[in-house]
C-alpha cells in the first residue's frame, strides 16, 4: 500500500465504528436464536443471558437495565448491532464480579497474599533509587506485603531503607511508613503486612519501634505476649497493619542466617560487613535493649539451624515465617515436596528471587503457589511475563489481595503431593472472535509506517506442569480490526491453580514482533459465554479501548 493510499485509509478509518458486518457469525445466530423479527426484548435477553450466557442470577429487570441503556432503539428492544455492542461492552467483564466472596474467616495461612519484594526500589536492584513511590504504587495496585530492609544511616542515629551492599540511594524509614499508612488501604480493606529485613543495632531497633507506633497508630496490631498458636483471620484484621520479622533476641543468630542467605542471594553479598561495622559487642544484653520492638512483632520469621528437616518442622504450640530463594525452594521441592505443604498449612513460607535478579526481574511463581507458599515475593517495578501472572492470580476474588488456598493444600488428613500427576477435571475451550481498539491507542504508525497491523494471538494456560500450554492463532494481515474466529481447548488438572494467558502480537517480518496486549485472567474466576476481554500494557494498566471479543465453555473430560 503507498503512503498516500495509507493516509486516504487513515482518514477513512477516524469514522469508522464497528458495525453489524464485523460480527462474528456466533453472534448473529444467537440473536436470530432468541429474538423475533429481528428485535429482542427483554424476556429474549434475559433468555439469553441464563441459557448461554450461564448468568443464573440475572432476572427480567437485569435485562432491561441492559436495553434502557441502550441508545437509539426502536420498540425498547435491541437490534442485532445493539446487541453486539453489548457483547463487546465493558460491562460484559469475562469475569465474575462478586466482589470478596472467598471465606474470609479463615488463618492468614489459609491465603496466598500479593506480595512484593524490596518494595523501595524504583529500578534494578544495584543502583537505583528508594523511594516511597513504588510502595503507593504497589498498595493502589492491591499488594498486602511491603518489604523493607532497614540500615542505619551513615551518622549511626537514624534509620534509613535502601538495599545493603549496593549503590541504591536511601530513603527514610520514617517517609515509607508514612506513606504506607496513607495509601494501606486505598484498594482493600484487608491487612498489610511490613516484612522488615532488619540490619539495626539495639537502640536504633528502639527508634525504628517509636517511629512505627508513633507512625502507625492505631491502625498498627500488637499482638500480646504470647507466639500465636494459631494465625488470626483476615476477618479480624481488618484495617490494620501487622509487623513481621526476625524477634531481636535472634539478633546475633539473625546474622548468621543472612549471611548464609547471601550465598544464594549475592546481591546483599556485603550484608555481613557491614552488620559487623554495626553490631555491638557480643557480651552487651543485646535483647533487652528493644523489647518495644520486640512487642511490635505478629508474624515470627527465622530459620531454624539444621537441614530442611527443621526448617519445615511444624510446631503445635506455635506458627512463624520461613523465608526461602526461589533456588532454595526448588531445591526444597525435589525432596520435601509433602513436607514444605504441610509446614505451610498452618505456617507463612516466603519466597523471594534469586540474587543475580540485578534488572528486578521474576521468577516463575506456580511452583511456589503449588507448594501452598503464602508470600510469593515479587519485584513489582519491572514489565515481565511472570509479573502478569501475579497480576492475574490476584484479580480474583474482588482484587482484595488475598486468594483463599484451594482446598486440597489445606487438607491436612491427606497430605498433598505436588509431584503426583492428577486426572483431568474439566476442559476449557476458548474461541478468540476479534479485536479492536488499537487505532485509538496507538499512534497510527507505531506498528508498521506504510501498511495497516499483521495481528495475531498467543492463548495459553499457566499453571501446573501438566497443564501448561501456549497455542498461536493465524496472523490477519492489514486490519486494525482483526477477526480471527478460531477456537483453543485447554484439558486442566488443577484449574484452581490455573491462570489463561492472552497476549496479542504485530508479525513483523525484519524484526522482532512488536507487543500490542496481554491480559492473564484466573480460570475459576471466568464467566461462560461470550465476553469482552480488556487487554493491558506491559505494566499491567488497562488500554482505554483495545479489547478482544472472546468466548468461553468449560466441558467435562469424556
Amino acid at each position: 500500500m503507498s503512503k498516500q493510499s495509507y493516509r486516504v485509509c487513515f482518514c477513512f478509518r477516524r469514522r469508522f465504528k464497528m458495525t453489524v458486518a464485523q460480527a462474528p457469525e456466533d453472534v448473529k445466530n444467537l440473536f436470530e436464536m432468541y429474538s423475533e423479527n429481528g428485535l429482542m426484548n427483554a424476556d429474549g435477553l434475559h433468555k439469553f443471558l441464563v441459557e448461554y450466557q450461564k448468568e443464573d442470577e440475572t432476572t427480567t429487570d437485569d435485562a432491561q437495565k441492559i436495553i434502557d441503556g441502550s441508545k437509539h432503539l426502536p420498540k425498547n428492544c435491541l437490534h442485532v448491532e445493539a446487541f453486539f455492542r453489548h457483547l463487546f461492552s465493558d460491562t460484559n467483564s469475562p469475569q465474575v464480579s462478586l466482589g470478596v466472596h472467598h471465606d474470609m474467616n479463615a488463618p492468614l495461612s489459609h491465603y496466598f497474599i500479593f506480595t512484593g519484594h524490596n518494595s523501595y526500589l524504583t529500578g534494578n536492584q544495584l543502583n537505583s533509587d528508594c523511594s516511597d513511590v513504588p510502595i503507593i504504587n504497589a498498595l493502589k495496585r492491591g499488594v498486602r506485603v511491603i518489604e523493607l530492609d532497614i540500615w542505619p544511616n551513615s551518622e549511626k542515629d537514624d534509620v534509613h531503607v535502601l538495599h545493603g551492599g549496593t549503590l541504591t540511594a536511601p530513603v527514610t524509614l520514617l517517609k515509607c511508613l508514612s506513606s504506607i499508612k496513607e495509601y494501606a488501604f486505598v484498594s482493600s480493606d484487608f491487612p498489610v503486612v511490613i516484612t522488615l529485613e532488619d540490619h539495626l543495632t539495639p537502640d536504633l531497633q528502639a527508634k525504628a519501634a517509636n517511629m512505627i507506633t508513633e507512625t502507625l497508630g492505631d491502625i498498627l496490631f500488637t499482638p500480646g505476649p504470647e507466639v500465636f498458636k494459631e494465625f488470626p483471620s483476615l476477618e479480624t484484621l481488618k484495617k490494620r497493619i501487622i509487623i513481621s520479622t526476625k524477634p531481636p533476641k535472634d539478633y546475633t543468630e539473625a546474622k548468621e542466617d543472612k549471611d548464609k542467605e547471601n550465598d544464594s542471594k549475592s546481591d546483599k553479598a556485603d550484608d555481613e560487613v557491614a552488620m559487623k561495622k554495626a553490631e555491638p559487642h557480643e557480651n552487651k544484653p543485646k535483647q533487652k535493649k528493644a523489647p518495644e520492638y520486640k512487642r511490635l512483632i505478629a508474624i515470627h520469621a527465622g530459620k531454624p539451624k539444621g537441614g530442611l528437616d527443621e526448617c519445615l518442622e511444624v510446631d503445635p504450640e506455635k506458627v512463624r515465617r520461613l523465608s526461602l530463594s526461589e533456588l532454595e525452594l526448588e531445591k526444597a521441592a525435589e525432596t520435601h515436596g509433602k513436607q514444605i505443604v504441610r509446614f505451610t498449612q498452618r505456617n507463612m513460607l516466603r519466597v523471594y528471587p534469586k540474587g543475580i535478579r540485578v534488572d528486578s526481574s521474576n521468577y516463575n511463581p506456580m511452583i511456589a503457589w503449588l507448594h501452598g507458599a503464602q508470600m510469593v515475593a515479587f519485584n513489582m517495578q519491572g514489565c515481565d511475563k511472570h509479573l502478569w501472572l501475579m497480576h492475574g492470580m490476584f484479580k480474583a476474588n474482588g482484587q482484595c489481595g488475598y486468594v483463599k488456598k484451594p482446598d486440597f493444600l489445606l487438607n491436612t488428613n491427606e497430605i498433598f503431593d505436588p509431584e503426583v500427576k492428577h486426572s483431568e477435571k474439566t476442559i476449557l475451550k476458548v474461541t478468540v472472535y476479534l479485536g479492536e481498539g488499537w487505532y485509538y491507542d496507538f499512534d497510527h504508525t507505531h506498528f508498521d509506517s506504510y501498511s495497516p497491523p499483521d495481528f495475531y494471538v498467543k492463548v495459553g494456560i499457566a499453571g501446573v506442569p501438566a497443564d501448561k500450554q501456549m497455542t498461536k492463532s493465524k496472523i490477519v494481515e492489514d486490519s486494525w480490526v482483526p477477526s480471527w474466529n478460531q477456537e483453543f481447548e485447554f484439558h486442566l488438572t488443577m484449574p484452581q491453580l490455573a491462570l489463561l494467558r492472552i497476549k496479542v502480537h504485530e508479525y513483523d517480518m525484519s524484526k522482532k514482533d512488536d507487543f500490542a496486549g496481554q491480559t492473564c485472567l484466573p480460570v475459576s474466576e471466568i464467566r461462560s459465554g461470550i465476553r469482552a476481554v480488556p487487554l493491558m500494557d506491559k505494566k499491567g494498566d488497562k488500554y482505554n479501548n483495545v479489547k478482544l471479543l472472546m468466548r468461553f465453555e468449560f466441558t467435562n473430560p469424556s
